[in-house]
């Protein structure tokens, strides 16, 4: 249990908070708000189901409910408690996400819900609703919130989509963009919470940040887990031992039969041995040891049978003897007088 971040208790404030308005109204709060037993935030139709009124009667009660609070004795006499919860959420970041700043205060889904009450009830808190390009964020600060709404929309502006950086890397391009409105800003914790609020940036399970929708941070089956581990341990990999880094690091089952046939099918991967799984972007290209021979002649012109050899043994996990045969075969190589190997055409 983490320690209380915060001096009054939630719970007992607001009960007495609710003191002002009737029995049916205090449940009906308790429901919309997950106060009483159950921790479920209830909608307005479930509500009125059980009261048998409609939709917008519920909504009706809760807003004249919020204003009697407000206007009552009860919550001047608990203005010290809003301040508190303003001082903490400026300390946090001024903007914060909803669910991340709750649970920063506690793990317990009662208490969390206590804490959003307060959040709703008090006049300093500002609550954002949801967009295309943001979570449910609250603020203390509306022109502070704008400035990083502004840096989190350059940062994403400038991601490309099979980009995959670090934390570090991905703090520092985004503290780049805050100083632009945020002189001398240098604070990476409080940057790292900034970040949560964007919906169009995300992490991976590896630690990895790029656009939330890439295959690289919203991993969608085994070849998108399979890419993150190879590209994890960086260079060639077995099959075998790919699909039981997968069951490891993700909790994902992974059968190597299933593993072996999705990495062959996708063009991020390439075979460089028997089983063995690189990935293109490392400059492995496709194809058997006849056509990597060949790929390697066109592009450096004639070599001798060791340059040969070594260049491929940079791009394939093979044995020298494969190498060898395949570069005797007539039908495709030749040996100039120099005794260096040139490709014939096709």
């Amino acid at each position: 249990m983490k320690k209380p971040i915060i001096t009054f208790k939630p719970k007992a404030i607001t009960k007495e908070l609710l003191a002002p308005i009737s029995g049916r109204a205090q449940d009906i709060m308790r429901r919309r708000y997950g106060l009483g037993a159950n921790t479920e935030r209830q909608t307005l139709e479930a509500i009125g189901k059980n009261y048998g009124i409609t939709r917008e009667r519920v909504r009706q009660i809760e807003n004249f409910s919020l204003s009697t609070i407000r206007r009552s004795d009860e919550f001047k006499r608990h203005e010290v408690v809003f301040t508190e919860l303003r001082d903490v959420m400026r300390e946090y970041g001024g903007i914060i996400r909803e669910d991340d700043f709750l649970k920063y205060l506690s793990d317990d889904a009662t208490y969390q819900n206590h804490i959003h009450f307060l959040l709703v009830l008090g006049d300093y808190f500002e609550r954002l609703r949801e967009d295309e390009d943001f979570h449910h964020r609250w603020t203390i600060d509306q022109v502070l919130a704008e400035k990083i709404h502004s840096g989190l929309k350059s940062l994403y502006g400038d991601l490309q989509a099979e980009d995959l950086i670090s934390e570090k890397d991905i703090l520092e391009r985004f503290i780049k963009h805050l100083r632009k409105e945020i002189k001398e800003f240098k604070d990476a914790e409080m940057a790292r919470r900034w970040l949560s609020i964007s919906k169009k940036i995300g992490k991976n399970p590896l630690g990895d940040w790029g656009v939330s929708h890439s295959p690289n941070i919203k991993a969608r089956g085994i070849r998108d887990l399979a890419y993150l581990v190879l590209r994890s341990h960086g260079s060639p990999m077995h099959f075998v031992e790919v699909a039981k880094t997968i069951e490891k690091r993700f909790n994902k089952k992974a059968h190597q039969a299933t593993v072996h046939n999705e990495l062959i099918k996708d063009k991020r991967f390439v075979l460089v041995g028997r089983g063995l799984y690189a990935l293109t972007e490392w400059g492995y290209k496709p194809g058997v040891v006849r056509d990597v021979i060949r790929s390697i002649l066109i592009k450096s012109g004639p070599l001798t049978k060791r340059d040969v050899v070594d260049s491929v043994l940079k791009e394939r996990h093979v044995k020298e003897n494969t190498i060898l045969v395949n570069l005797q075969n007539s039908k495709y190589f030749k040996k100039d007088k120099s005794g260096k190997y040139a490709p014939l055409k096709s």
